[in-house]
């Protein structure tokens, strides 16, 4: 009897084991990175946003010529901050695609409001204007480091759900489906804008 017993324990954890190295654990953990890495781009995108207000208020009475981009990059940004993504939509495409156009359309606006303002003098040397800018120089690189950050964790989840064997625990257990990593909709739009604040 103990020798059954004792092999009826040999066999639970064998099981256990083999479980735990299924995916049980690994799939949902890598999957809530991912998440947690999507909320850090969604965290750097908005705080891009909130300083746009402030960059179009500096920037409206000394650049008349310049109505125009402020007036694009004010519907740009409009439009960036109604397209969401919440941690369940990270598997469709189309709604990634739609996310991740909405903000390359306000980063390309941005680098053409930015480029614009070197032919004046009185922006150049004002201090709010010189700390936004500097805010939103720091705000692109944030950007660029979430991106990768993510993307990475996206890479990572990818990979624990389609390889042995943690496949079968995605499969059977989780029904885990892939995410989608954030890619520039157009090319070189995960660059951040460089600006030349030097006077001619």
């Amino acid at each position: 009897m103990t020798r059954l017993a004792g092999l009826r324990v040999t066999l639970l954890a064998a099981f256990a084991m083999a479980l735990s190295a299924c995916g049980i654990n690994s799939v949902p953990t890598a999957e809530e990175n991912a998440k947690a890495k999507w909320a850090d781009v969604e965290a750097q995108f908005q705080r891009r946003a909130n300083l746009i207000p402030n960059l179009v208020e500096v920037a409206q009475g000394a650049a008349e010529n310049e109505r125009t981009i402020l007036t694009e990059v004010t519907n740009a940004r409009a439009r960036a901050t109604s397209v969401n993504i919440d941690a369940a939509d990270l598997g469709d495409a189309e709604k990634m695609a739609e996310f991740q156009a909405a903000q390359s359309e306000l980063g390309q606006g941005l680098g053409r409001l930015l480029a614009s303002f070197e032919a004046y003098p009185q922006i150049q040397s004002n201090q709010n204007f010189l700390a936004l800018q500097s805010q939103l120089e720091g705000t692109e690189n944030r950007i660029a480091v979430a991106i990768r950050d993510y993307n990475e964790a996206v890479r990572v989840y990818n990979t624990t759900i389609r390889t042995f064997p943690d496949i079968i625990g995605a499969n059977i257990i989780h029904g885990a489906e892939p995410l989608i990593p954030y890619e520039a909709a157009t090319e070189g739009a995960e660059i951040a804008p460089e600006i030349d604040m030097t006077s001619n």
